[in-house]
């Protein structure tokens, strides 16, 4: 699945697996409660702010590279650039993540 279009259970099951955690450790949701995603953002320095209805995220991979991602939730934004800078553009998740999201 495209780190881009990932939403709900996927996406905090991605984050649970780039914190090196086995991603099955329900009730996390970093992509939905600022106490679970807002340390990771404070930890990695991810920027946030707002493009008119959509927010950017921002994160710094390498000296001058930036990974950026959009989304109207910032804290969506801000875990898919996450999850992309620590797992990629694309990953593996578990089918029954994957039958679950619209995208």
């Amino acid at each position: 699945m495209k780190t881009s279009e990932m939403t709900g259970a996927a996406l905090n099951w991605a984050v649970g697996k780039a914190e090196g955690l086995d991603g099955w450790l329900a009730p996390v949701n970093y992509c939905g409660k600022w106490e679970h995603g807002g340390p990771i953002i404070q930890r990695e320095n991810i920027g946030l702010w707002s493009e008119g209805y959509d927010w950017e995220a921002k994160i710094s991979v390498d000296f001058g590279k930036w990974l950026v991602e959009w989304d109207e939730s910032p804290l969506v934004a801000a875990m898919r650039c996450y999850v992309a800078s620590k797992l990629g553009d694309n990953i593996e998740i578990p089918e029954e993540l994957n039958q679950g999201e619209e995208k």
